[in-house]
């Protein structure tokens, strides 16, 4: 029996498909997504860019991805998500694919499936499929709370501060979430992009694995700078983009001191934003080192846990 009480066929098994932050693609990282797999049964948390390609790297049918979780809607986390839903439509999956996440899900999903209707009308006209995109589907616009529970996992979601800096027209329009999983063996929690809150604290209070967003404002300013999207800037967007940098996101002192309050065993630093003229984050790893002295592992593409 797991901890859950759950009869336990296999260990759970966490593969970081993509572990590059955004909004710039990467030679060597794809953006973020999380693939979570209990007795056979697989679970996507997010859907950047390349998301497809590393599933099926790591060995993944796409036809047996149904479940797919959405921390926020920005393109690092979302870009690949209607290509993956396409390609699992177009390897015959006929049962539906669900997506879940904050408010605006369900407008997502019904985007994926308008920009790949015309290829699914060929498709279809090919001879190929008579299952229509839109009956695959499915976008879930969830709250807080136990979202979701199957026979493998329970997922809870908390609302983070990613957005929490936002002012005018944007405050409180858009959402962002950190999801808990626990499955029958461990407990697995995804940070989402945030800023540092009780509220995550909380969620991942005696977690196995705290999977969390890493970011450093300078080096991502240094990283603008080397490429020329910092002169490209007006004044206003500079302050925005280090407002967004400084507010929406946890330093590395503040990773490592909530770990260490939610007595996690394991952090996981993905999600790693660029560095000028660098890919080694050992230095960032070891900061958080300072702060909390459980394991920090610094992760790449495909690595499983």
């Amino acid at each position: 029996m797991g901890r859950t009480g759950v009869p336990l066929k296999q260990p759970s098994s966490l593969i970081t498909l993509g572990t590059a932050g955004g909004p710039s693609p990467r030679p060597d990282r794809a953006q973020t997504s999380n693939l979570l797999t209990v007795n056979g049964t697989h679970y996507v948390i997010d859907a950047g860019d390349g998301v497809s390609r590393r599933l099926v790297r790591a060995g993944v049918d796409l036809r047996d991805v149904g479940i797919i979780f959405i921390t926020h809607h920005h393109d690092d986390h979302t870009a690949g998500l209607g290509t993956l839903m396409s390609l699992a439509w177009d390897r015959q999956r006929t049962s539906p694919i669900h997506v879940y996440g904050p408010p605006r899900t369900e407008d997502l999903v019904r985007a994926a499936i308008q920009y790949f209707s015309i290829s699914a009308e060929i498709r279809i006209a090919d001879g190929g499929r008579t299952v229509p995109i839109a009956d695959v589907f499915r976008g879930h616009d969830i709250g807080t709370g136990t979202v979701f529970q199957d026979d493998n996992v329970a997922v809870t979601a908390i609302e983070n501060t990613h957005f929490s800096f936002h002012a005018g027209d944007a405050a409180g329009r858009h959402r962002s979430y950190a999801y808990r999983f626990a499955t029958p063996d461990r407990v697995l929690v995804f940070s989402g992009d945030t800023g540092p809150s009780t509220a995550l604290t909380a969620l991942a209070t005696d977690a196995d694995v705290l999977i969390v967003e890493t970011s450093l404002a300078e080096d991502r300013q240094k990283a603008m700078m080397a490429d020329g999207r910092w002169q490209a800037m007006t004044p206003m967007e500079r302050a925005g983009r280090m407002r967004q940098a400084t507010q929406g996101h946890m330093t590395l002192e503040a990773i490592g001191k909530t770990a260490a309050e939610a007595r996690v065993k394991t952090v996981i630093l993905s999600h790693l934003t660029q560095r000028s003229g660098s890919d080694d984050y050992t230095p960032w790893a070891d900061e958080v080192k300072r702060h909390f002295s459980g394991a920090v592992v610094v992760a790449h593409d495909l690595m499983e846990f």
